[in-house]
């Protein structure tokens, strides 16, 4: 059992300016997506499983593969997500199953010599709807400059009995970051920075 691959798309940006001034760094963000048929659409599936336990290894290491070369390497990523993007004879389930599963995230994770969790996104909608694909710092996710978000879309996809799986990545945060971190707002809130929840 294989994904069905209709196509794979890559999107990049590069922002040489942001908020009138010129960045140090440029700024790149970009993703990578596959387009694969929904092997559950148009009806109920009780036990998702053998489709996940399939398909998330081989999507996971074509999409982390081709990230890695886009980066040029997986240190040069500071910041990381995925998302899906579910056709209309789809279940939000659907999506989340294939990008929910450590099958599929842990190929990324290790690649990247991360600590954080993948941020995510899991929708469903037509052809050319917005994919959107949140980042945060792959080590730490307090960190405020990484929280990131790309937006694009493709034309053709998702159609209503396909899934769109994405990662994306950034080299950088935001060139003029300047609202500070979680860690200084639960410092001046009182919190213990150990346990921010008291729990």
């Amino acid at each position: 059992m294989e994904p069905e691959i209709r196509k794979i798309v890559t999107f990049e940006e590069e922002v040489l300016i942001e908020g009138f001034r010129k960045a140090e760094t440029p700024w790149r963000m970009f993703a990578v997506a596959a387009v694969v048929k929904n092997p559950w659409a148009g009806r109920y599936v009780e036990d998702l499983k053998p489709e996940i336990y399939a398909y998330g290894p081989e999507l996971g290491v074509l999409l982390t593969d081709r990230m890695i070369a886009l980066a040029g390497g997986g240190d040069q990523i500071e910041a990381y997500g995925k998302a899906a993007v579910v056709g209309l004879d789809g279940e939000v389930e659907h999506a989340s199953g294939l990008i929910h599963t450590l099958r599929f995230g842990n190929h990324y994770r290790s690649a990247v010599d991360a600590k954080s969790y993948l941020s995510f996104t899991n929708t469903r909608g037509p052809a050319n709807a917005p994919i959107m694909v949140p980042l945060m710092d792959k080590n730490d996710a307090g960190r405020r400059s990484h929280y990131l978000t790309i937006q694009f879309a493709i034309s053709d996809a998702p159609r209503a009995d396909e899934i769109v799986v994405v990662l994306g990545a950034a080299t950088t945060g935001r060139p003029h970051h300047r609202i500070g971190d979680r860690y200084q707002d639960l410092k001046e809130l009182g919190h213990d920075l150990e346990n921010p929840a008291a729990v």
